[in-house]
């Protein structure tokens, strides 16, 4: 991995804070965010003992990373607490928190517990080529029974949940075992075998 000027990533940490305040006073995280990655950027976080999310190229990170799976967190804020810049080899970790756009009726927070961050590898020209998101996936299902249970939790997360215990899974959702090139490639072949056999 390149040296990179220790100016030039702090200059991307900057456009990338910016980015991530307008998104979050807009609730739109695609458009600010979208263009801060290379095109055949990486963008994954861990999903459980089972699960990956693998988002891959530009156009999957806008449409799956920072679209279908924000989609009910529009207005989430995601304060940046601590930022480590590694400028021997071009990385950076940013240790942020996730705290719901509503309060509980005491006027405090709803906060998810614990560390989440991002682990990124800068690209040049200011972007991303790579990033990995840490969280704890316990404390967010324990944040989002609270929501509930407050008459809180946004309609679209609901909807989400609901599918997601009917075994319906979001783009971009692996095996931890599997290799996602190899599902892509097997479900391009069924999709093939359908349009043979089935004529759609």
């Amino acid at each position: 991995m390149p040296a990179y000027p220790r100016k030039e990533l702090e200059e991307m940490v900057e456009r990338w804070l910016d980015a991530n305040k307008q998104s979050e006073q807009e609730g739109d995280w695609i458009k600010h965010l979208g263009a801060m990655y290379t095109d055949d950027a990486e963008y994954s976080w861990n999903m459980g003992p089972n699960r990956e999310f693998i988002a891959r190229g530009r156009k999957e990170i806008e449409d799956w990373a920072l679209g279908a799976h924000m989609e009910g967190f529009e207005k989430w804020r995601y304060p940046y607490e601590k930022i480590i810049i590694d400028d021997q080899q071009g990385e950076i970790i940013g240790i942020w928190r996730q705290v719901a756009p509503v309060k509980r009726a005491d006027g405090t927070e709803y906060e998810v517990a614990g560390v989440g961050g991002s682990w990124f590898r800068y690209g040049g020209d200011y972007k991303w080529c790579w990033q990995r998101d840490f969280f704890d996936l316990g404390n967010v299902k324990t944040m989002f029974m609270e929501l509930a249970a407050d008459g809180q939790l946004d309609a679209s997360v609901k909807q989400r949940l609901s599918k997601l215990a009917k075994g319906q899974q979001l783009p971009g959702v692996y095996p931890i075992h599997a290799d996602p090139s190899f599902v892509k490639k097997l479900q391009g072949l069924l999709a093939m075998l359908r349009i043979v056999l089935l004529g759609k």
